[in-house]
């Protein structure tokens, strides 16, 4: 199912993956370079309804209006309250998250609207090539239980690039993955497996 959302940024579009019987919402925004097509946020959409969890993939309005470029971080931050609202109103806990620039946001707003919780997939620690650009404050200013899924060999940030995280964070490293969870063809573990510990590591960390 889809749903158009007006925003302060333009209409987003959230795409819904019901679980038959919900006991939670995770929301989950997509990175700067991609849409909710993303390989991650898919397999998290395919798997966690089965457990309970309904996902709502949300296409940024910049994307859903055509435009190749994602705006400003107070822009991407500006649309999201209204996008939470509307997951919100399954009248269930919330989850928020996403991808990279994604996860980001999530970062940034959750404990203002609500969230239960905070997501961050592929979390873009840095920029590549350029460690003392860190975005660390973010991450470990979520106010909120967090789980931080990074591919091993992420140029945006690899799990040992990361600062100790405080009590209720938790960080999973997902090996040899890129920061688009990919694996290189030789590695000892292959995109599907990495992108099955992805959705395992979030599957429990959703479980009551």
């Amino acid at each position: 199912m889809q749903r158009i959302v007006e925003t302060p940024a333009g209409d987003a579009r959230l795409h819904w993956f019901r679980a038959v019987e919900p006991r939670a919402v995770l929301l989950l925004g997509h990175g700067a370079g991609g849409g909710v097509e993303a390989p991650d946020l898919q397999a998290l959409a395919a798997a966690l309804p089965a457990g309970g969890v309904t996902v709502v993939l949300a296409e940024q309005p910049w994307r859903v209006a055509g435009r190749k470029l994602a705006p400003a971080p107070a822009a991407l931050d500006a649309g999201w309250p209204a996008q939470f609202a509307a997951a919100a109103g399954e009248g269930l806990p919330v989850y928020a998250g996403g991808r990279s620039a994604g996860a980001r946001v999530a970062c940034r707003t959750s404990a203002a609207l609500g969230a239960a919780g905070v997501l961050a997939l592929a979390f873009p620690l840095h920029p590549p090539g350029r460690p003392e650009r860190t975005r660390a404050d973010e991450l470990l200013g979520t106010g909120l239980p967090t789980l931080v899924v990074q591919g091993g060999a992420d140029t945006f940030g690899t799990p040992s690039e990361f600062p100790a995280l405080p009590a209720g964070h938790r960080l999973v490293e997902v090996p040899h993955a890129s920061h688009g969870f990919g694996t290189p063809k030789r590695a000892p573990l292959t995109r599907e497996a990495a992108l099955e510990l992805l959705t395992a590591a979030v599957a429990d960390w959703l479980r009551p």
